[in-house]
């Protein structure tokens, strides 16, 4: 690894997953595991095309290059510097033939990517309505929780107008919007399939809700079994520990 790939200020973090790697700036925003839980709950078979939308420094789609034989991922992220450190990562993990980050918005996806292309969508976007406490509506960190550059509909819609039909739509959330999501996901013709529950303690309710949806699917919804993240403070579940990788968090 060249010395120049990195930064002042920046960090390398190993994935535990076959030597892969990223760079973050802990100054902006580092990715969480909601993340992690996403990449590991879609799924995409052999040669699918992907398309992550709001992929900040492209943790999703570098995670999914691994656990999946997915064909290629585009990436779309709308902050410059968060698009010059995802295509760094990319290249220090040698994957440019892989996986491909394109500066845009998901607002304008519809018109700068390809429609009725993908096989698979994923996004995590950004969960939060409420300005309350936002300080800088441009601060790279608020873009990222806060529905500032775009919102729920926005996402929905890209998705929907990316996919083939019959390709499926993998999303993370929060829970306290899960009536909210549905009704968008069924406006678009995104038909909810499976939905998981997050609890961070088993006596303890979902913090957040991993939802897969079908584009022109008869309805049908699987609850899944929830997923617990601690088994106590500080001890991840064997499930936790899988999915991030063999040495756990």
């Amino acid at each position: 690894m060249g010395e120049s790939v990195i930064r002042p200020g920046e960090r390398v973090d190993d994935l535990q997953r076959d030597g892969l790697k990223i760079i973050q700036d802990p100054e902006r925003f580092c990715f969480g595991i909601d993340a992690v839980l996403l990449s590991d709950f879609a799924r995409a078979k052999e040669g699918d095309k992907v398309l992550d939308l709001g992929t900040g420094t492209g943790i999703i789609p570098i995670l999914m290059s691994a656990k999946t034989r997915a064909g290629h991922y585009t990436a779309l992220e709308i902050q410059s510097e968060s698009v010059e450190i995802a295509r760094r990562s990319v290249s220090l993990n040698s994957l440019e033939d892989k996986i491909e980050i394109v500066e845009g918005d998901i607002k304008e996806a519809p018109d700068i990517l390809p429609k009725s292309y993908y096989n698979v969508v994923t996004s995590n976007p950004p969960y939060m309505i409420d300005m309350h406490g936002l300080k800088n509506e441009a601060d790279c960190k608020s873009i990222a929780r806060h529905e500032v550059l775009c919102n729920l509909e926005d996402v929905v819609n890209a998705a929907a107008k990316a996919l083939v039909p019959g390709g499926c739509f993998y999303m993370i959330h929060r829970p306290f919007r899960l009536s909210e999501i549905l009704v968008m996901l069924t406006k678009y013709k995104l038909e909810p399939k499976r939905i998981r529950f997050i609890h961070p303690y088993v006596d303890k309710e979902p913090s957040m809700v991993l939802i897969e949806s079908k584009r022109g699917a008869r309805s049908g919804v699987v609850i899944e079994k929830p997923l617990i993240i601690y088994e106590r403070p500080g001890q991840y579940t064997e499930e936790c520990v899988r999915i991030y990788g063999a040495t756990g968090p």
